[in-house]
C-alpha cells in the first residue's frame, strides 16, 4: 500500500489554549516500503501511526491511502478501510482471554464474514508462519509476552492487509523476545511485500527498517540507512 501525507496538522483545544501536535506534516511510503518512526514520548508518533490507520483524522491536510483521501471518509468506511487493508501490532496486544490461540487469529476474519473452513485454513497457516500452529487451541494467557505478540502478529495478517502498523511492538518484551518479534515483522515485510511502519523509542528496533523518520516539534526529518 501506497501512503502519502500532505500538510498535516493535528491541534487540540483546551482550557490551556492550542496544543499543537503535528505541523505541516508531509510523510510517502513506497508500497512494501518498511520505516520506523521515532522521537520522544508525547511527540505525536501514535497519533501520527493512528491517523495512517484510520483512528483519528487531521485536524487539516491530506491522507492519502493508494488513492483514497481517508481524512475525507466517514466512520462506516474508514472502519471497512481498516478491517480489510490494515492490521494492527499493539505493545500491549489486546488479545482476547475468553478465547483461545487461534480464535483470537480468526477474530478478523468471521467479522469479514469470511467461510469457516476457509478461515480456519488460513489462522492456522499464519500461526505456522508465526511459529505457533501447536499452540492453537491453548488460551493466550498460557503464553509468554513475546508469544502472544506473534499471535497479534498472526491476527493483523488475518485478512491480508496491504499495510502493517505496529505502535511499540516490543515494549512490553525482554531483549531476546523483542529480538524475535522484530525478525518476525522483518521477514513479512521481506517476503510478503507489506508495507510497514513501527513506531518505537528504541533505536534497535528501528534499525530494522529501511528509513527512519524523527519526529519532533510536529515535523519529520528522515534518515536513509
Amino acid at each position: 500500500m501506497r501512503i502519502r501525507m500532505s500538510g498535516v496538522h493535528k491541534f487540540y483545544e483546551s482550557e490551556g489554549g492550542t496544543q499543537k501536535v503535528l505541523q505541516n506534516l508531509n510523510l510517502e511510503v513506497e508500497k512494501g516500503d518498511f520505516i520506523a518512526i521515532m522521537g520522544p514520548s508525547g511527540c505525536g508518533k501514535s497519533t501520527l501511526l493512528f491517523m495512517i490507520g484510520c483512528l483519528d483524522l487531521p485536524s487539516f491536510g491530506t491522507v492519502l491511502l493508494e488513492d483514497t483521501d481517508v481524512a475525507q471518509q466517514d466512520e462506516s468506511m474508514r472502519e471497512k478501510i481498516r478491517l480489510r487493508h490494515i492490521g494492527f501490532i499493539f505493545q500491549n496486544f489486546y488479545l482476547l482471554p475468553n478465547l483461545n490461540v487461534l480464535e483470537n487469529v480468526l477474530l478478523p476474519m468471521q467479522l469479514l464474514g469470511l467461510p469457516k473452513k476457509k478461515s480456519e485454513g488460513r489462522a492456522l497457516s499464519l500461526l505456522r508462519l508465526v511459529g505457533l500452529d501447536k499452540k492453537a487451541h491453548e488460551p493466550t494467557n498460557s503464553l509468554s509476552g513475546g508469544q502472544q505478540q506473534r499471535v497479534a502478529i498472526a491476527r493483523a495478517l488475518a485478512n491480508m492487509p496491504g499495510l502493517i502498523l505496529a505502535d511499540e511492538p516490543t515494549g512490553n518484551l525482554d531483549n531476546k523476545s523483542g529480538k524475535e518479534v522484530m525478525e518476525v515483522i522483518r521477514s513479512i515485510n521481506e517476503n510478503q511485500g507489506l508495507t510497514t511502519i513501527v513506531v518505537t523509542h528504541d533505536p534497535k528496533i528501528a534499525s530494522y527498517a529501511r528509513h527512519i523518520y524523527y519526529l519532533s516539534d510536529g515535523k519529520l526529518r528522515s534518515t536513509v540507512l
